[in-house]
């Protein structure tokens, strides 16, 4: 897959866990999601979470986009910075429900397999 494609896939999965942490505080009711919100309802155990979650991708998407720039703009071949972008990819796609799940450990492994991916985008760049 090109760099370019995982750059875009991983900016859907941000908007994707915007809309599903969103519509998760109004418990996906339609009238809440579409309304002002000036009232804000207090969150449930996995609207809290997917909220982590998405704070969480939000603090490594910096790093993420310019590792992924950095790739475009050096003239390397890209395919190894490719490759460690789509192990960012798969293990921030995976990290949302292993969040949400609840399970002991398994968040934080994931979350290592990611930041695992963002070192396999830098190495080549060394």
């Amino acid at each position: 897959m090109h760099l370019t494609t995982i750059i875009l896939l991983v900016l859907a999965l941000y908007v994707a866990q915007i809309f599903l942490q969103e519509t998760s505080r109004f418990r996906f009711d339609l009238k809440g999601i579409v309304g002002n919100r000036d009232v804000q309802p207090e969150p449930s155990v996995i609207a809290a979470r997917l909220d982590r979650a998405k704070n969480n991708l939000l603090e490594a998407l910096p790093i993420f986009i310019s590792l992924a720039l950095l790739a475009l703009t050096t003239g390397t071949s890209q395919e190894a910075e490719a490759q460690g972008a789509l192990v960012f990819l798969v293990a921030r796609v995976v990290y949302v429900p292993a969040y949400v799940s609840g399970i002991p450990w398994l968040r934080s492994l994931v979350w290592l397999v990611s930041i695992f991916g963002l070192l396999l985008m830098a190495l080549p760049m060394i």
